[in-house]
C-alpha cells in the first residue's frame, strides 16, 4: 500500500488560497512530488514483475516441448499457443488475450515484446494495431489499480 498525507493546500480547488503562504505551497508541492514518486515506483514493481514472468511458460520442458510442438507443424495446432494467451497478459492484439483487468504495463510489455521480436527476428517491426477500447480499459484500470492501493491519513 502507499501511505500519503492528506494535502489540500497544493490545489487552488481545494483551498482557500489566500490562507496559504509560500511555504506551505513549497511543503505542499514537495510532498505530492514524493507522492508522485511512490506512485511510479508502485508501477516500476509491476514492470519489474512483468519482466521476470514474461513468456515464463516457454521456460520449462513441458511449456517448450508444447511450444516446440506447436512451432514445429507451422502452428497447424494451436494448443500451447491457445493457452500462452491465457496464462501470459500481454497479449493484447487477440481477443482472448486480454485479461479482465488489463492494465498499461500490459500495454508496455506488448510493445516491448513486439519490436523486439520484430528487431530481432527480421529487423523491422509488423503494424501494432491494439483496439481503442482495450488502450481505454487499460487506461480506466491503471487509475483503479493505483487509486486502490493509496490510503491517505491526516
Amino acid at each position: 500500500m502507499i501511505h500519503i498525507k492528506k494535502s489540500e493546500t497544493a490545489d487552488t480547488r481545494t483551498c482557500d488560497v489566500s490562507k496559504v503562504t509560500k511555504d506551505q505551497l513549497l511543503e505542499s508541492s514537495l510532498q505530492h512530488i514524493g507522492d508522485v514518486q511512490e506512485g511510479l515506483e508502485f508501477f516500476i514493481g509491476m514492470l519489474q514483475k512483468a519482466e521476470s514472468w514474461h513468456d515464463f511458460d516457454k521456460r520449462n520442458k513441458e511449456g517448450i516441448d508444447a511450444f516446440y510442438k506447436d512451432f514445429k507443424n507451422n502452428f497447424e495446432t494451436t494448443d500451447w499457443w491457445d493457452n500462452h494467451r491465457k496464462v501470459n497478459r500481454h497479449h493484447l492484439l487477440q481477443d482472448d488475450g486480454v485479461p479482465d483487468d488489463v492494465n498499461l504495463v500490459d500495454v508496455i510489455e506488448m510493445i516491448v515484446d513486439c519490436v523486439m521480436a520484430g528487431m530481432g527476428r527480421k529487423g523491422e517491426v509488423y503494424p501494432l494495431d491494439i483496439s481503442p477500447d482495450v488502450l481505454m480499459e487499460a487506461f480506466r484500470n491503471t487509475a483503479k489499480l493505483l487509486e486502490s492501493q493509496v490510503v491517505v491519513y491526516d
